[in-house]
């Protein structure tokens, strides 16, 4: 590996680390048409290395929301269960089911979500109370976040950290903290199988990796600092971000899947 690609791809890191810990979200959407673009991978071979290079990201981001008390455990877990069985139908339905129409649907909710979040001041003191439906309401949540992943490619943060927003009334820096934490599972087992299947390039995702650590943490830092309107006003713009990138995608490629 030429120090010209490493620098690229650290750069990349530092980038990518950021929006991860300042917004809650793995970064995915963000890192995999960089790799396409900057570094030249394939489709596949960057959804692989993203996957794997967020990972570390994700666990970083998590401590530092963990350490101020800004992650909830319980509906992380409920999360994960969720989204861990989503997945596998999603990557099922992947097979399946005529993308093109879902994916527009999508777009139009993140457009939707984005708009309300404009003007979403979230009270940062309230937390979750756990009453049956709750409960239930998050597992859904998971397999619905599972499910757009599998079959769309998308990361589970621009889903998770607005739902839990806008639907359980959660604070944004719980929200982010927990989002954060419910993405490591899904990583780890997501990584094992793209490594299997050799659309992985772990080197490229080691220096991505280490580099978006500390911007992850500085990332997270700063989320404490940016008043609550402020931080629902830069999500919302990146959800629009979101919604312009797969519609493009589907508008280029509108069978195959989104880069995220």
């Amino acid at each position: 590996m030429t120090s010209g690609r490493i620098t690229r791809l650290a750069s990349i890191g530092l980038v990518v680390g950021f929006f991860s810990g300042l917004f809650g979200v793995g970064g995915g959407i963000v890192l995999v048409p960089l790799l396409i673009v900057v570094i030249g991978f394939s489709q596949r071979k960057a959804s692989g290395t993203s996957l794997a290079a967020v990972l570390p990201t994700a666990i970083a981001g998590m401590i530092a929301y963990a350490s101020h008390g800004s992650v909830d455990w319980i509906a992380a877990a409920l999360l994960a269960a969720g989204a861990v069985v989503g997945s596998l139908v999603g990557t099922w339905l992947l097979h399946h089911t005529h993308q093109g129409v879902l994916r527009w649907i999508f777009v139009a909710f993140l457009l939707v979500v984005a708009g309300r979040m404009f003007f979403l001041v979230p009270d940062r003191a309230i937390t979750l109370e756990f009453t049956p439906w709750v409960i239930a309401g998050l597992v859904v949540l998971g397999l619905v976040t599972g499910i757009l992943s599998g079959l769309l490619g998308i990361g589970g943060g621009v889903f998770i950290v607005p739902a839990l927003m806008l639907i359980f009334g959660v604070g944004d820096l719980i929200a982010k903290g927990t989002s954060l934490l419910m993405m490591i599972p899904t990583a780890v087992t997501g990584t094992i199988a793209n490594v299997r299947r050799g659309n992985t390039d772990l080197v490229a995702a080691a220096v991505i990796g280490c580099l978006s650590v500390p911007a992850s943490i500085g990332g997270a830092a700063l989320a404490w600092a940016v008043p609550p309107l402020l931080g629902s006003i830069l999500f919302a713009l990146l959800l629009v971000y979101c919604a312009i990138q797969l519609a493009w995608s589907a508008l280029r490629r509108p069978r195959l899947t989104d880069p995220t």
